[in-house]
């Protein structure tokens, strides 16, 4: 899938360079043609003579070298893909600004491919407001994250924040490629954003209301979605589970406030929204600055409630936008659904009940019936989520084309 493939490898400067090789080596040993452009900062942690060898091509380094000055403007519109692997925190935060000081940011700025980043950075440095911000303005631009990894880390901790390992990388780079050939895929050039997994809402520094969703129903239908064709932002909240689909972006929140301001900021410029995650309705009116102590006494905490998003978009949607609502329920299941489809003005809802056997939360199976605004029943058998989630998916395409 890489054979011939132009691949332009951008090196910032973080430990996870030395990576840069091996990746190197695993581009041209899947046929890829390979050019390096490096940070002045990536040359101190591996040499541009190693990748140059590596990959038979010469790396350029300083924008005002002779043979570089505009080579910038040639290299961004040479390459398939661009990846920038590692990309550190100051290389992500001077890319959202669109600053260019060195070679690697101008030929940044100078790219007509797609681009491809993989983070490196220490688990801090990873979850800072800042970091946060920076990814939202990449993704926004279209470019896609390659997933951290957990482990050890630089600093000797153990968290988030590890690049990708090269093999990895080399997989998402072969399924973008596969992607990028299948044209007749029916969500080609649509957007997508898909809530999954349950929400937290602390009640002190050491405890929160939550509740029993693993993501698994809302990764199957990010997947799905991205396999027919569809660029999908999944705004994640706490889970153990993830997902590697190249057509993934991952955007993880944590509370109900997050998941609604994640949402409502990349919502204008989508064509679908599907609303799988568990989001709570409501959080505590005041949360506890120290740990509340266990008293005699009984406890009360008072609630409020969390903002409605699937309404609020609802109530904004444009013509051209479709948004899909979940409706998990004990009793009078139906009745529920179909007050939610039209108080929410939804183009579907999709219903399931937790008194079905195999259906609901931590299941690999579900069941569910699906209507829509027009006032179609669509009744599933038992299947297994990601069976689902390809029945929904199809389901969207049809009222894509109604």
């Amino acid at each position: 899938m890489l054979q011939g493939k132009k691949v332009l490898l951008g090196v910032s400067g973080s430990i996870a360079a030395y990576k840069a090789a091996t990746l190197t080596r695993l581009l041209v040993k899947e046929g890829a043609i390979v050019k390096v452009v490096m940070t002045p900062a990536a040359t101190g942690f591996i040499t541009p003579l190693t990748l140059a060898t590596l990959s038979k091509n010469e790396v350029p380094l300083n924008i005002s070298d002779h043979n570089s000055w505009n080579n910038h403007v040639m290299l961004g519109r040479w390459a398939d893909v661009m990846v920038i692997a590692p990309a550190s925190a100051n290389t992500m935060a001077k890319m959202a600004l669109g600053l260019c000081d060195n070679l690697l940011l101008a030929v940044y700025l100078s790219a007509t491919c797609p681009v491809l980043f993989a983070p490196a950075m220490d688990e801090d440095m990873w979850h800072h407001p800042a970091t946060r911000a920076n990814l939202e303005k990449l993704r926004s631009y279209g470019h896609q994250q390659i997933p951290v990894a957990s482990g050890e880390l630089a600093s000797g901790l153990v968290g988030e924040g590890r690049m990708a390992e090269p093999e990895d990388i080399i997989t998402l780079l072969q399924q973008h490629f596969s992607q990028a050939g299948g044209t007749n895929r029916p969500l080609n050039g649509k957007t997508a954003v898909v809530t999954a997994g349950p929400t937290i809402e602390h009640i002190d520094p050491v405890r929160f209301i939550s509740n029993h969703s693993s993501g698994k129903m809302g990764i199957a239908l990010a997947e799905a979605l991205a396999d027919a064709g569809a660029q999908v932002q999944l705004v994640l909240g706490p889970t153990h589970l993830t997902t590697q689909h190249p057509g993934i972006t991952i955007i993880p929140v944590k509370s109900a406030e997050d998941m609604y301001n994640s949402v409502l900021a990349i919502f204008p410029q989508t064509d679908i929204v599907v609303a799988a995650a568990a989001v709570a309705d409501y959080r505590p009116a005041q949360v506890a600055d120290k740990k509340i102590k266990k008293a005699e006494q009984a406890l009360s905490i008072s609630l409020e409630k969390t903002t409605d998003i699937l309404r609020t978009l609802g109530n904004n949607k444009k013509p051209h936008q479709l948004l899909i609502g979940f409706s998990l329920e004990t009793n009078n299941e139906k009745e529920y659904a179909l007050k939610k489809l039209r108080e929410k003005h939804l183009d579907m809802i999709v219903m399931n009940s937790l008194a079905d056997a195999g259906a609901g939360f931590n299941y690999d199976t579900n069941k569910v019936t699906l209507f829509d605004s027009k006032g179609n029943e669509n009744s599933l058998p038992l299947k297994s989520k990601q069976a689902v989630a390809k029945d929904i998916v199809s389901a969207i395409i049809e009222l894509q084309h109604a």
